[in-house]
């Protein structure tokens, strides 16, 4: 509903642009302020409170979803821009197939459930423990034939040490004849394991 929306505001601002300036056509004509801006991402996105209370139904949603629902409508507004076609379509009841949940202030998964926001508690079917050390960031639920399935993001934060270079640098060469040749002068013959097995 918010993506379908979303994309009205963009077709009509489309629209209200299209029409030629001597003359307006016979059947209809698109008319909004000349002032008016294009409905970008942020503006869409702030104006999701206001779209709550003329559309109560739009409370029952996660706001996050809501929100991917529009990142997901700009990306493909983007990528028309970017391509010259393929503009984006409405979407029929049930056409999406996933839902994005970007983030989460404690972990949301146990062993037996996943709690998301709004839904509540999900009986689920933990395919592989989460590790310890690592937090759940994103959790993106998928319908797939008859099931759904969640992919889950995990994180950690890992110390990677950042050593100084240090001791003798040296080139490795590997040939036919030499089996190695190094930057020092070292040569190393073929090893020839199978012949000495022989």
């Amino acid at each position: 509903m918010a993506y379908n929306y979303a994309l009205r505001e963009i077709k009509d601002w489309c629209d209200s642009r299209k029409c030629l300036i001597d003359r307006c056509s016979l059947e209809k004509e698109y008319i909004l302020p000349a002032v008016l801006r294009f409905p970008n991402e942020v503006n869409q996105l702030n104006n999701l409170p206001e779209a709550k209370k003329d559309f109560p139904k739009l409370s029952e949603i996660p706001s996050q979803v809501l929100q991917q629902a529009i990142k997901q409508l700009h990306r493909g507004w983007e990528y028309f821009q970017r391509i010259g076609f393929g503009f984006p379509r409405f979407k029929k009841y049930g056409q999406f197939k996933s839902l994005l949940f970007p983030q989460f202030r404690e972990n949301p998964v146990t062993n037996l459930h996943i709690k998301l926001p709004k839904i509540g508690m999900i009986p689920i079917n933990l395919h592989r423990p989460i590790p310890n050390g690592f937090v759940v960031k994103q959790v993106r639920i998928m319908r797939k034939a008859d099931r759904c399935y969640a992919s889950l993001n995990i994180q950690c934060h890992v110390s990677i040490p950042d050593p100084d270079p240090h001791g003798h640098p040296i080139g490795v060469d590997i040939g036919l004849e030499k089996f190695l040749a190094t930057s020092d002068g070292t040569l190393v013959k073929p090893p020839k394991f199978f012949k000495k097995l022989l």
